[in-house]
């Protein structure tokens, strides 16, 4: 057969690495593959994208078109979340090349007896694979394109649209060239579209200096439904070892009654005591799963020097000279109350499998998305290999690469199974910056397979351009994670409330709720809450905010406005967002429109409903004004509406 093959199939994507790694999407998420394709000769080629679930044995297809030069594109659609296969399948189509050459024939003045008769033969081949009414259909095709004596009715009949019709329709692919098989894993709809919110529950007390419970969180639950949130992040709910246990502002050695840090983990399947009970926990889960909201939480691969794991398995960790268990560093920073896995332990295969039965436990207890805590300083072949085993039995977990690291290494992680990742979004201010990093993101390879989830602050970071800033800064910072990012969140109380006092000259907080119990007015109305909460909502409500990747910008003359077009996958859901990035001064300037893709001409009407504040602009032409004041509000998000 391979000497037979004409066909060639080159430049497939999307394919990652020669299909070594998944593509990733979500159910329902419409998949672009594009090759080129090309053969000798003149015969008119034709193509298909096949692919399966690995569980089913039967091939679904779906066409290509040539879009130009050589190049083809097509699509299709997942109907159910786990792996699936995909390849492109090329061939001459003989009977398609032949019946547009008819019409040619006929321009030339040609007798088609000889022509008519191929045609038969064509039909007969295609034939084998119609089904009852299209057989019989073909059957009286073939017999008039046999019967000499009725030659004009044969050459009508040849020419007329219905043959191309059934041509199309059953495909007859004697010789055919296939590309490799290519995976892709297709996670829930979650994994492109959610929004975060952080809080430590030992800080949920309306009682001054009490320990907060699972039943102040509770409490919490409409509150968050309000602002719409649907992920909650819950930093670790474990005990805390009392060994090198950190004091207030990262001091050496805790007074008494100081908690200490959370990720000193004394035991990844117990409860900390003053937070409650498993019951507890679990009556939690359900009462924001009624809301709509997932509970998510931390996964650190690490233990204070007093957890059990040190005792009774000291193989799976490095031991010190002096006798004690090397302890977390990452210069300058020490972590004296947390001692890592030695992951190139002889040990290797236990290690791998206690640290998998902790993610299992809480699967258990109704928990499906976790927040993996510095996975760039694990093992890559532990993670690549635990998230696919976990996968196979729980296809709805989600992890969230915490991985502050190299571009390269972050991009890995999610090769290896992350479902989303921490990003440099936090670091990026400049309109060039932005756009730079945007298309990094959603025009490159990238776009298929790592999911960004944009946050404006974490428990570790405190922007510079966060410390002391005004409202109109921490308001800009929402809008563009929330989005340019289908994925975003945020530190909870601490960026409602704009705290953002800083130890000097660091991007850390002074006081850090890591090391010490804090209150929170929790009461408390903001601007920032209000609009969190008609930002989700409009998340919710339009599909075009539900991805990241169908982000186009639009010029803008003025450096301080940046302006970006969304719309869904079907076209009818459309918008436009413009930012103000300097928090002081109004600034102005014309947006490009786009009109061809808005469905509108230059002076047809249309509305840009701002769904901040729910005024209506008309506008007619591809150049609009905006003007935006900081000091009211930094941002438009304008549906387009009208149609």
């Amino acid at each position: 057969m391979q000497g037979q093959l004409r066909v060639y199939i080159d430049n497939v994507t999307p394919e990652i690495e020669s299909g070594k790694y998944s593509i990733a999407k979500v159910v329902g998420e419409k998949i672009e593959v594009e090759a080129d394709i090309f053969c000798d000769g003149h015969d008119l080629l034709r193509a298909q994208i096949i692919f399966r679930h690995e569980d089913e044995k039967k091939f679904h297809t779906a066409p290509m078109s040539m879009m130009y030069e050589d190049h083809w594109r097509g699509n299709f659609t997942t109907d159910k979340q786990g792996k699936y296969y995909y390849t492109i399948e090329a061939w001459m189509d003989h009977a398609l090349t032949w019946k547009h050459s008819l019409k040619r024939r006929m321009e030339g003045k040609e007798k088609l007896n000889v022509e008519l008769l191929i045609g038969a033969k064509h039909l007969k081949n295609i034939k084998a694979d119609a089904d009852k009414d299209d057989k019989e259909e073909i059957k009286k095709l073939i017999d008039i394109l046999s019967d000499e004596k009725h030659y004009d009715k044969a050459v009508k009949s040849a020419m007329s649209e219905r043959v191309e019709e059934l041509i199309v329709k059953y495909p007859y692919k004697e010789i055919s060239t296939t590309y490799k098989e290519l995976p892709l894993y297709v996670d829930r709809k979650k994994a492109r579209f959610s929004n975060w919110y952080e809080l430590f529950p030992r800080s949920t007390s309306r009682e001054l200096n009490a320990h907060g419970t699972f039943k102040d969180v509770e409490a919490l639950v409409p509150r968050l439904q309000e602002m719409g949130v649907d992920v909650l992040y819950l930093p670790p709910i474990h005990p805390i070892g009392t060994s090198f246990r950190k004091g207030k502002n990262n001091s050496l050695k805790a007074r008494k009654g100081e908690p200490g840090v959370p990720w000193g983990i004394a035991g990844h399947k117990e409860i900390h005591p003053e937070l409650g009970t498993l019951t507890d926990f679990k009556s939690l889960v359900k009462k924001a799963g009624d809301a709509g909201i997932e509970i998510a939480l931390d996964y650190a691969l690490q233990c204070s020097p007093d957890h059990h794991y040190v005792e009774e398995h000291p193989e799976w960790f490095t031991w010190r000279p002096d006798g004690t268990a090397q302890y977390a560093e990452n210069p300058p920073k020490k972590y004296q109350d947390v001692v890592p896995f030695n992951f190139e332990t002889e040990d290797w295969e236990s290690l791998w499998n206690e640290l998998k039965s902790i993610v299992e436990f809480w699967i258990e207890q109704g928990v499906n998305i976790f927040r993996v805590d510095n996975p760039h300083t694990k093992s890559l072949y532990f993670w690549q290999w635990m998230i696919a085993e976990i996968k196979k039995d729980y296809p709805d977990t989600l992890f969230l690469a915490e991985a502050f690291t190299k571009p390269k290494l972050m991009y890995h992680l999610a090769k290896i199974g992350f479902t989303q990742s921490y990003t440099y979004f936090t670091w990026r201010n400049s309109k060039a910056e932005f756009i730079e990093y945007m298309e990094e993101l959603t025009q490159t390879e990238v776009k298929d397979y790592f999911r960004p989830n944009f946050w404006m602050n974490t428990p570790d970071i405190l922007p510079f351009h966060l410390q002391n800033a005004n409202e109109a800064v921490y308001i800009t910072r929402l809008f563009l994670a929330a989005t340019l990012s289908s994925n975003y969140g945020f530190y909870g109380p601490v960026y409602e409330l704009q705290s953002s006092e800083a130890l000097p000259g660091r991007e850390e907080y002074l006081n850090s709720e890591k090391y010490e119990i804090r209150n929170w007015d929790w009461k408390k109305d903001t601007k920032l809450k209000m609009l969190t909460g008609i930002i989700n909502r409009a998340r919710r409500d339009n599909e075009a905010l539900q991805q990241t990747n169908n982000l186009q910008f639009l010029n803008v003359q003025n450096d301080n406005l940046l302006a970006y077009y969304k719309e869904s996958d079907d076209g009818k859901n459309k918008f436009i967002c413009v930012v103000n990035l300097d928090s002081t001064k109004k600034q102005q300037g014309f947006i490009q429109t786009p009109l061809e893709k808005i469905g509108k001409q230059e002076g047809e009407i249309f509305i840009a409903h701002d769904l901040l504040n729910d005024s209506r602009w008309t506008w007619s032409n591809r150049w609009n004004y905006v003007e935006l004041d900081p000091s009211i509000l930094p941002c438009h998000l304008f549906r387009i509406e009208g149609d």
